[in-house]
Order: structure tokens, then C-alpha cells, then sequence
């Protein structure tokens, strides 16, 4: 049987990428003889293959993908010349010697990529070697999108808009329920080539779709990190709409759903009412709020920009125009985070948070989502995808900022 790869990733996109992780692990773990890499969504980015098994990128020379399983499939998508095939973690410093590769005395781990008893089996098969942790490396590369991404994401952020804005208010009313407005979402995003599957990289955090919340679902008591609330599907999938919630008129109702395509993801909240004459005017007023501080940060997206002074700039903002109840969540929703970066998962660095010191790059992608909840009636604002450039960030997912309306 003769296969094809349904895309492999460039050569020079993988060189790209390496060269620029190993200039973090200089800086940030200049001991380290090299990274493995064991996510399969840090194998992807660094090697075109969504394999099942262990990169090692070392300091000098090629990287080396090992597979546990699918060497064929690893053959297929991947550019790397050396693709080879293990069983467990005792024959890594076997195979990468003969590959002449070795693991040198202390080794870059991308330790968020195994669990901790997975953790304890490498260490066990590995007793001479000191790991270090090499994930801020690998989160701070893949936080620079190179030119094959961005017009991955653009494309991406162009469809998202379309299908939330051109296609799913003729497919949406008030006296649907939440789930099947879910279900209208799923369908106009298929319509436009949803790959159907989102992910995030954070120890613990799933998506599926994302929040469908009408009324005062959005402000429902929230697991999820991020500022809207939702009832979910059941406490065990708190995520979609809730089949016993109808979006009643004069209700907001607010869809923060992501969009992925080829692998990436653009962010975007979209609130609709039923027309103009349903806003009440306290929900008018806020929503333009969150337009103004989604303007605000976009316009400040440049390189060299402090996204923790940033965050503060904001806060300074909501507090002396008296905006600080709901602003990001209402209750035990609020969060403290204004945006964060997003590209093979939806939850990348960088955060547009207290902590985050480290300045913007040019190119680097980040989701804006400035937000109120309003007690007893929902949560207006918005969420848009912006990539940084000198001129400010730049909208992947299209102009249409205020709300849109079904009537």
C-alpha cells in the first residue's frame, strides 16, 4: 500500500522552530545537553507528526523521534530523518547513542507532558540523568507564530466569523434551548470546516465546543477558567448548553465558542439578543465598556509591551469608571486575566495577567475577552483573536465587535 501524508510540515518550518527553542534552552536551562518532549502536541510543533512516543531535541545536531507506536504514520507526516521505534524508557540512551545523540548529564524535560507516576517510570529508567524542567522554553517558542501558522490562524479567525456572524443568527431564535443552540453552532461551524476537536494544554482543563450561555446561565457558578459561567451539559461535562435552559427574548445570550482548523485555534465570544429594542440599557452601557477595553489592549499589542502593566492599565480603567462588579466575571466567576495566547492549544503564553512581566513579540497571538456579568440578567462583551505587530494588534476574526441579533 503506497500512503500520503495528508500535509507534512515543511522542513524549514521544524528547523525554524528548533532553532528557536534551542535559544531558550540556552537562556533559560544553559546546563541541558538537550529537550524531550513528550505531549504529543509539543511532538506535533516540533516535528509534523502527532505521534505516540518521545522527541529529543538536543543541543546540536537532528532531533530524533522516537515512536512507540505509528513509526509508519510518524514516516508519513513528519520531515525528520531519524524516526525510530522504542518500547520503553530503559532503551532511550541506548538508541539516542547509537544515533550518536546521547543524553548528556543533565536533560531538558518538558515535564508537563507526562503525568507524575509516568514521571517517576522515566526517572526509574534514566537514574543517571538530572532533569530540569524545559517547558518555559517550549511554551515561550511556541508563543511566536511563525508565517505557516499565522495563515493557519487566519484563516481560521475569517471562517469563525462567518459562521457566527453570516450563519448562525438565521439558525438561532429565542425559545430554543441552550443545547440546541450548541447544535446550531456545531453546524454552522462544520459548515465552515471545524475540524470538530479543541485542545488545552493546562493539567486538567478539557473543552468541548465551548460555553453556550443564555441569560443568567452566564453567570452559573463556573469550574472552567475563564469569566462566563454556564450550566453545561451535566456536572460532568460542564461545557455546551443545558437541554432545560430556554434563551427567553430580552435575554443576552453569549457564545464563546473557539474555533480550530489544521490544528489551530481562534477565540471568539459573540453576544446576540433578539433585536435592538430587547438591550436593556445597563447591559447597553456595559457592553460598550468591554468594546473600549477590547480597544484599548488591541491597539497596546505591540512589541516591547508588559503584559502585566497592561492588565493593571485595565483595572485603573474599570475602577474609575465604577465597572468593577461583573468585570471579568461575576462572584466566585471573576478571574484575573484579561486575555491569553492562543495557537495549537487555547490556552498559551502568553496571559495578559498580574504575573506576566516577560514583553510582547511581534507575532505572538493573543484572545482579548473583556467581559461583565450583570446579576440576574447574563454577561455582554466580547472575545476576539489578535496577532501583535508593531502597528497594534492585528483582528484575525473580523470586525463585527458589538452584538448581533437574530431578528
Amino acid at each position: 500500500m503506497n500512503f500520503l501524508s495528508l500535509e507534512q510540515m515543511p522542513l524549514a518550518e521544524v528547523q525554524n522552530r528548533v532553532g528557536r527553542l534551542r535559544g531558550h534552552l540556552q537562556s533559560l536551562c544553559p546546563n541541558a545537553s538537550g529537550l524531550l518532549v513528550f505531549s504529543r502536541l509539543g511532538i506535533y510543533y516540533l516535528s509534523g507528526s502527532w505521534a505516540n512516543g518521545v522527541l529529543w531535541v538536543p543541543m546540536a545536531g537532528e532531533p530524533i523521534l522516537l515512536c512507540r507506536k505509528g513509526l509508519q504514520r510518524s514516516r508519513l507526516d513528519s520531515p525528520l530523518s531519524l524516526i525510530l521505534e522504542y518500547k520503553s524508557y530503559a532503551q532511550l540512551p541506548g538508541l539516542l547513542q547509537e544515533a550518536g545523540l546521547p543524553l548528556g548529564e543533565q536533560v531538558a524535560v518538558e515535564m508537563t507532558g507526562l503525568s507524575w507516576s509516568m514521571g517517576e517510570l522515566l526517572r526509574s529508567k534514566l537514574p543517571g540523568a538530572d532533569f530540569v524542567s524545559g517547558d518555559a522554553a517550549l511554551n515561550w517558542t511556541r508563543a511566536v507564530k511563525t508565517a505557516w501558522e499565522l495563515d493557519k490562524m487566519r484563516l481560521a479567525g475569517a471562517r469563525h466569523d462567518q459562521a457566527l456572524n453570516d450563519t448562525l443568527p438565521g439558525l438561532i431564535h429565542p425559545g430554543m434551548t441552550e443545547r440546541e443552540i450548541a447544535l446550531a453552532v456545531w453546524d454552522a461551524f462544520y459548515q465552515y470546516g471545524h475540524q470538530g476537536m479543541m485542545r488545552m494544554q493546562n493539567a486538567g482543563e478539557e473543552i468541548f465546543l465551548g460555553h453556550v450561555s443564555a441569560g443568567d446561565s452566564a453567570n452559573y457558578p463556573s469550574v472552567f477558567n475563564g469569566p462566563l459561567g454556564l450550566r453545561g451539559t451535566h456536572p460532568v461535562l460542564p461545557f455546551m448548553g443545558y437541554a432545560g435552559k430556554v434563551w427567553q427574548k430580552g435575554e443576552p445570550l453569549a457564545i464563546d465558542c473557539g474555533f480550530c482548523l489544521e490544528g489551530y485555534h481562534t477565540d471568539k465570544t459573540q453576544i446576540y439578543w433578539q433585536d435592538e429594542t430587547c438591550i436593556p440599557e445597563k447591559a447597553d452601557r456595559a457592553q460598550d465598556f468591554c468594546l473600549q477595553i477590547q480597544e484599548f489592549l488591541a491597539s497596546r499589542l505591540v512589541p516591547g509591551a508588559v503584559p502585566a502593566e497592561l492588565y493593571r492599565a485595565c483595572v485603573k480603567i474599570v475602577l474609575q469608571n465604577n465597572m468593577g462588579e461583573g468585570f471579568m466575571g461575576l462572584g466566585s466567576n471573576k478571574v484575573a486575566f484579561l486575555g491569553h495566547g492562543i495557537g495549537l492549544a487555547i490556552d498559551e503564553w502568553p496571559v495578559i495577567a498580574p504575573s506576566f512581566e516577560q514583553p510582547l513579540q511581534e507575532n505572538m497571538v493573543l484572545a482579548l475577552e473583556p467581559k461583565i456579568g450583570i446579576d440576574g440578567l447574563g454577561m455582554v462583551g466580547t472575545e476576539n483573536t489578535f496577532v501583535v505587530t508593531p502597528g497594534g494588534g492585528m483582528c484575525l476574526t473580523g470586525e463585527r465587535f458589538g452584538p448581533t441579533f437574530t431578528a
